[in-house]
């Protein structure tokens, strides 16, 4: 069951069997706030460039960054909450906002872990976040478990496929599936 702060979901079920369920961390705004930073500010010519700007500069220059663009989701759930820059000097530059925006992602996640009511081995990161070698090193770091990024950064959209498979005969069960990840 999971502890406050953070959802139980369906995972999947596969016909008459019983579901099998997952707990759920929501951040609202990760790769997002990237996103506002590069439409809304002009300060990425797209998100990928992030990574080599937050390794530009030693530190975040003391700037820090609450994403919260639509509130804040777990382990916080705060729907009123708004989005925060503070510590900005004049010798702040766009790779300190975009350091502390990815500094920003990864606290969250650390939030979210230490929410949780079990402890964990190990991550998996999919997604766009996970070609972020930063990220994913601030990430290991912060939650002191190694991180896995997977050859197909989608794997969300393979997991659905592979759960149809499942569901179609074409493998035994989810023992068979594990194997598969890469």
């Amino acid at each position: 069951r999971p502890a406050d702060g953070v959802v139980e979901t369906v995972a999947w079920r596969l016909g008459s069997q019983e579901p099998v369920y997952a707990v759920e961390g929501s951040i609202f705004v990760t790769g997002g706030a990237l996103q506002w930073l590069r439409d809304a500010l002009g300060l990425l010519a797209d998100s990928a460039e992030s990574e080599a700007l937050a390794r530009a500069v030693a530190d975040n220059g003391g700037v820090y960054f609450v994403p919260a663009l639509a509130g804040l989701g777990s382990p916080h759930w705060i729907p009123e909450a708004r989005g925060l820059i503070s510590g900005i000097s004049g010798g702040t530059r766009r790779e300190h906002l975009v350091r502390a925006a990815l500094e920003a992602a990864a606290f969250q996640t650390r939030d979210v872990f230490d929410a949780l009511p079990f402890e964990l081995e190990r991550l998996r990161a999919d997604g766009g976040g996970a070609g972020n070698a930063f990220l994913m090193q601030l990430l290991a770091d912060l939650t002191r478990l190694p991180v896995e990024v997977p050859e197909e950064r989608e794997t969300t959209a393979l997991g659905a496929a592979a759960l149809a498979g499942l569901a179609r005969g074409m493998w035994n069960g989810t023992d068979e599936l594990a194997g598969l990840w890469r």
